[in-house]
């Protein structure tokens, strides 16, 4: 495997490692740092994959591999050493290729929070910390969407840059994934309480490219919201540049995601609700038969 790293001249990567038979539904995108990089790799039809790279030893974990062949190729491209697999969930769109990513590459670490995951080799729970180079992180156990969920939280040594948390498909851009396994309850606490009580700077890369159409749910909830239109606005302009909109923060998901708003008036009105929790069960069967 080769090491050694090398600096990006551009965010956005139209390179070569994007095209592998098949067109993206986003551009590639490198989000820069002092010690930790993220390559936000588009999969399937809106799927992402995520690289992370601790720029101070090359060492790098890859989040959800569902295309093994793209992860190889971008670990080529960035000249780092991939050590470890960070798997959110067990559904095939993001443990998928774990089993054909550990044939390509040897030795590496699969973690994951559920044993249906393909290749586990390192169970986590939730407070485990995980090294990937010189960079922290730790587990954070989000039942609900499946019940072995988890999001991965980043912080590097240099406590000035900005963390940044993998959310799967707990949380996403303006919304929050279905309750496959889980409860309203179990969705409050793993947004309000666990998610929600991130640093507000924290960089939130979500499993999927949801955005535009969570919004449209979101202004379905808050018309008068200020920030879910600013929000669109962007992200519809993002959109047809096929550009991701991925990272948002945790203090613009409080700001505009209904689904971490569930404690505001605004929503509970909406829902006809006087309690967060049943707010929340009342907006997520809303939102699943929602035609944006």
């Amino acid at each position: 495997m080769a090491t050694g790293g090398r600096v990006f001249a551009s965010i956005l990567l139209p390179v070569t490692l994007a095209r592998s038979g098949s067109s993206l539904h986003s551009l590639i995108k490198t989000v820069p740092g002092k010690d930790m990089k993220v390559v936000i790799l588009p999969a399937l039809s809106d799927n992402y994959m995520y690289l992370l790279i601790d720029e101070q030893t090359n060492t790098a974990a890859i989040v959800d591999p569902v295309d093994p062949e793209k992860v190889v190729k971008a670990v080529d491209e960035q000249k780092v050493q991939l050590t470890t697999v960070l798997t959110t969930h067990h559904h095939w769109d993001h443990a998928g290729g774990n089993e054909d990513l550990v044939k390509k590459v040897s030795d590496l670490k699969v973690c994951g929070g559920d044993d249906r995951i393909g290749a586990l080799n390192h169970k986590v729970k939730h407070g485990d910390r995980i090294n990937v180079g010189s960079l922290d992180v730790t587990c954070l156990f989000t039942p609900c969407h499946t019940s072995g969920h988890i999001c991965y939280f980043v912080q590097s040594k240099d406590k000035s840059e900005a963390p940044c948390v993998f959310t799967g498909d707990t949380l996403f851009v303006a919304g929050c994934g279905r309750f496959f396994e889980g409860t309203a309850e179990q969705m409050h606490t793993a947004l309000g309480k666990i998610l929600g009580d991130l640093p507000d700077n924290t960089n939130v890369y979500c499993g999927h490219e949801y955005t535009v159409n969570n919004l449209k749910f979101a202004a379905h909830v808050e018309p008068d919201n200020d920030a879910v239109r600013g929000k669109m606005i962007w992200a519809q302009s993002m959109r047809k540049r096929n550009e991701t909109t991925v990272p948002s923060t945790i203090s613009e998901e409080k700001r505009f995601n209904p689904f971490m708003r569930v404690g505001e008036a605004s929503v509970q009105e909406f829902a006809g609700k006087s309690d967060p929790i049943s707010t929340m069960a009342y907006i997520r069967h809303e939102k699943d038969g929602f035609k944006a």
